[in-house]
């Protein structure tokens, strides 16, 4: 049996806005959840001398996230659990980071993005000074992750999905927030 991909909700929003914390508080409390790609693919390609970095190849980088988000989006797809999914991002992202950047988006990744469909709301984490931080894989600006941000909320909203604004609160009150608003 088919995983019901109306459970597939998508927690996005620009770097550094809580969402691997807000997903691991929605892992410990039993839920489904699937980490970004992004992340993985830089430590990959940082410890194998890769050229697949944002800061190195913008393109590559974009192109190994939309592989990788379109693979995760199928193997899940394939499990039988009816319980919530919650993504840290989704195959948009990447085509939002690809606008973000400049680069052109091949219309194969506008179909595929079309086919893979999540549910309908979308909930997206604004940017937040006070706890964003830099680290090996995020060098990003504030200023860049504000952008991103404006990017992502375009992005799902142009192909048609309900952007939900989770608010500047504590985790748990965040989960509670997302978890509230289950359909």
């Amino acid at each position: 049996m088919k995983q019901n991909i109306s459970t597939f909700y998508i927690i996005t929003g620009g770097p550094g806005a809580g969402k691997t914390t807000l997903l691991d508080e929605l892992s410990h409390r039993e839920l489904i959840t699937v980490p970004e790609e992004g992340r993985r693919i830089i430590k990959e390609q940082m410890d194998s001398g890769g050229e697949g970095l944002p800061w190195l190849n913008k393109e590559l980088f974009a192109e190994l996230m939309f592989e990788e988000s379109v693979k995760t989006y199928l193997r899940i797809s394939q499990t039988t659990s009816a319980k919530p999914v919650f993504f840290d991002r989704g195959i948009l992202d990447t085509l939002g980071y690809m606008k973000l950047e400049n680069i052109p988006v091949p219309e194969s990744m506008e179909v595929k993005a079309r086919e893979m469909i999540y549910h309908n709301n979308v909930f997206i984490l604004p940017p937040w000074k006070e706890i964003y931080e830099n680290d090996p894989e995020r060098k990003q600006t504030f200023e860049k992750s504000m952008l991103t941000f404006e990017c992502m909320n375009e992005i799902y909203q142009e192909y048609g999905y309900n952007t939900i604004e989770v608010p500047k609160i504590s985790v748990e009150n965040r989960a509670r927030f997302i978890l509230d608003r289950l359909i």
